[in-house]
């Protein structure tokens, strides 16, 4: 079995500014004023942590940086849940998302799931309003409300696959597939190979640097992709 770890924004989805409009309110609501500066788009950087950095860019004093972090991090999904109706109409499934997905969830030997830098919560609003989540096994997953370090999430993905399927799984059947250098990264670090996905913020050349074994522009080639995954090669491939 293959254990296969989906990151979410700008790989399988897009949601435009609604998590930024998200950390806006959330921040107003919980520090009693609004932010002059927010997250930065697209790093991949796990939900905690952006939110220790987003009060420490808005001049929150170090003290109770911790306090109010918990307190925004534990609010966020609610708020997000509340656009709901805006995520269906507004988010945007990636190229070729669903076709890769029904293929991974159709392959008897892969197992589909996912590793990311949001909260579960906002993960599963996110891929069920897009209509992503039935191709996923969500309960496996690992998540920023799991640990906000986000190479520590592969081991526990890795841990709840092998308790619900049996078997063990480390980097030799483990695959991460991610747009951004936090997903190689998470791969690197975590135990996971990576194939970089060209279609977020983060160049083909970015990913290759950084250290992703493989790379595609995005997920519209399906067969390739599925090969990636199978693959336990020494050399890599870049298709980008």
């Amino acid at each position: 079995m293959i254990l296969v770890l989906w990151d979410i924004d700008r790989t399988l989805l897009y949601t435009g500014d609604i998590d930024r409009r998200v950390y806006n309110e959330t921040f107003t609501s919980v520090v009693g004023r609004p932010p002059t500066a927010l997250p930065a788009r697209g790093t991949g950087i796990t939900m905690p942590l952006a939110v220790r950095e987003l009060l420490r860019v808005n001049d929150v004093p170090e003290q109770d940086v911790e306090e109010l972090a918990d307190r925004i991090v534990t609010e966020l999904p609610n708020r997000l849940a509340r656009y709901r109706e805006l995520l269906a109409r507004d988010g945007i499934i990636m190229p070729g998302a669903v076709d890769a997905l029904v293929a991974v969830q159709q392959a008897e030997h892969l197992i589909a799931t996912v590793v990311t830098g949001n909260l579960r919560g906002s993960a599963e609003t996110k891929l069920s309003e897009l209509g992503l989540i039935d191709y996923l096994d969500t309960t496996i997953g690992g998540y920023a409300s799991d640990d906000p370090h986000r190479p520590a999430l592969v081991r526990i993905a890795q841990e709840r696959a092998a308790a619900e399927h049996g078997g063990h799984f480390d980097r030799d059947n483990t695959v991460i597939v991610g747009d951004s250098l936090e997903d190689v990264r998470t791969g690197l670090e975590g135990g996971a190979r990576v194939i970089g996905v060209a279609s977020g913020t983060t160049t083909a050349q970015q990913l290759r640097s950084a250290g992703a074994q493989d790379v595609l522009p995005d997920l519209t080639a399906t067969t390739t992709l599925l090969h990636l995954i199978e693959a336990n090669r020494d050399v890599s491939l870049d298709l980008s």
